[in-house]
């Protein structure tokens, strides 16, 4: 991306993501409008469906979505894999279907595991399903913009009972019978303005079409009594359950120079072994909606970091980035390089780096009773 192109986008992603006071800049003045334009054709669309104008299509089974209302990092890839391994536990068969964002696959549709084998690459199926792909076993992984037709294709092909909609609250083209949304507990608006002024993707009011709402990043851990929920959120949702969890990393190795199949990584740090590789030098590199949350978490994990490379949200590494990469990190001295596993999904079907590259994960924990949440769901999916 040009240098000035790339500057531009940065001061917009600054805008979308300031808090506090309200910038006067004319820069924020011109995406406020925008986002005022934005926000009018997203309600009408929403009347449209509502009002039935546009009628969603319907599969012969559960349908489950988990998406959001802001635009990335609240946790939707763990959250679907979490939902996917708890609707199996039930007894259910199960398959998740995803958009496939920037996948090659994502207009053909297709099947990117069979619960089994990875039968797309990160480049066909996109970064997030591949990734979903990768840790789910049993679990077959559909891909598609057309999600009706990939239900359609599970059902035939896997028997399927229950569909889990990665990223799709705002898909309204399918009726689902669970509608998850997911809040950051932190900042669950952002500053409240809309895409591009903000980072809304629609009005808040459309919380009110969600059947279950979860808040993300709790700042309490599993087993402990749920944080209080931010203030004036029940007032969007008042009959709407509110559940809370919790983000906690865990960490895998991948040796320079061994091919490692992305659903075959056995080097998972134990608890009480993590301590043997935190304070090494690392160089970290990461293509996610909030780079600065990743850098916080290496130092939080108690890495000493060298520096970082940031890259935008769905960052496709070439060869030459991955070389750079590794020659500038052996250079400032790093043990290693250390990404997130999203980003490792990327790389993974690429030759190995010469340079060993430590993972950092993410899995879901509720707060509290973690029960009350899985029997909310098994109540929305009998017959």
């Amino acid at each position: 991306m040009p240098i000035r192109m790339l500057s531009i986008k940065k001061k917009i992603e600054s805008v979308m993501r300031s808090q506090g006071a309200i910038s006067v800049s004319r820069l924020a003045s011109l995406l406020f409008v925008i986002s005022a334009l934005y926000g009018t054709a997203q309600k009408l669309r929403a009347n449209c469906y509502r009002q039935n104008i546009l009628r969603p299509q319907k599969l012969p089974c559960k349908v489950i979505s988990v998406g959001n209302i802001t635009v990335g990092g609240t946790g939707k890839t763990p959250m679907t894999i979490y939902v996917a391994q708890k609707v199996r536990q039930l007894g259910a068969r199960v398959a998740v279907i995803s958009r496939g964002y920037k996948g090659g696959a994502a207009n053909s549709g297709g099947v990117v595991s069979d619960g089994r084998n990875l039968l797309m690459d990160p480049e066909q199926a996109g970064d997030e399903p591949f990734l979903i792909a990768g840790r789910l076993e049993n679990i077959p992984v559909i891909v598609g913009k057309n999600r009706f037709a990939a239900g359609m294709l599970a059902i035939r092909k896997f028997q399927s009972e229950v569909i889990v909609l990665d990223d799709a609250f705002q898909h309204l083209k399918l009726r689902r019978d669970i509608d998850i949304v997911l809040l950051d507990y932190t900042r669950p608006f952002g500053n409240t303005h809309l895409l591009p002024r903000g980072i809304l993707r629609e009005p808040v009011t459309a919380l009110r079409r969600a059947t279950a709402c979860i808040l993300t990043r709790s700042p309490t851990g599993p087993g402990e009594a749920a944080a209080t929920t931010p203030a004036g959120l029940k007032a969007h949702m008042p009959d709407i359950p509110i559940f809370t969890s919790s983000h906690h990393p865990y960490m895998y190795t991948v040796k320079s120079a061994i091919p490692t199949p992305f659903n075959a990584i056995s080097h998972f740090i134990k608890p009480h072994d993590s301590d043997q590789i935190k304070y090494k030098k690392v160089y970290g590199f990461s293509g996610i909606a909030r780079n600065d949350d990743f850098q916080r978490t290496v130092a939080t994990l108690g890495f000493n970091p060298m520096g970082f490379f940031e890259f935008s949200d769905h960052h496709k590494y070439s060869r030459d980035d991955l070389k750079k990469m590794v020659r500038i990190a052996q250079a400032a001295g790093a043990d290693c390089l250390i990404t997130t596993e999203k980003d490792h999904a990327r790389i993974a079907h690429q030759k190995p780096l010469s340079m060993d590259l430590v993972v950092v994960g993410v899995r879901i924990e509720f707060c509290g009773n973690g029960q009350d949440f899985i029997s909310f769901v098994q109540s929305r999916l009998r017959p």
